[in-house]
């Protein structure tokens, strides 16, 4: 639905820190489902860690708030803002995930209020859940 390119027209994050590769699916101001292609190119492989790369935690949620960003900013109320993190809660961690993954990211918003909300993320690697966790973001 959405590639590179029209993903850095909404959200400003870029490399080495833009997380999503396409957008497949998208409910604006809902829901989302993104994709992110692991590869052993991956600056952060560098240092975490050398004899078995495994994508930090971390930036796995980043990986899912990008998604909720993507899905809340095409809104045209929100068009040109920024969103930032506002906190994680109920962040779980159940997998790894290495190069030559494809990272599967689904971001459902369950309460929005305003210019706050929170969205409740899921990433699964060949069906698999490796991480969720709900994401407090901010509008500005």
């Amino acid at each position: 639905m959405l590639n590179i390119k029209e993903i850095m027209n909404i959200i400003p994050h870029r490399s080495p820190f833009l997380l999503v590769d396409r957008i497949e699916e998208m409910e604006v101001g809902k829901r989302a489902v993104g994709k992110k292609c692991v590869t052993y190119n991956e600056p952060f492989f560098a240092g975490h860690f050398p004899q078995e790369p495994v994508m930090p935690g971390v930036l796995i949620i980043e990986a899912l708030a990008q998604v909720g960003a993507v899905c809340c900013l095409s809104a045209e109320e929100n068009k040109g803002k920024i969103g930032f993190l506002g906190g994680v809660n109920k962040a779980k961690f159940r997998g790894k995930v290495v190069p030559g993954d494809v990272l599967n990211l689904e971001v459902e918003m369950i309460r929005v209020k305003g210019p706050v909300g929170v969205g409740k993320g899921t990433a699964t690697v060949d069906g698999k859940v490796v991480a969720s966790g709900e994401i407090t973001f901010m509008i500005g």
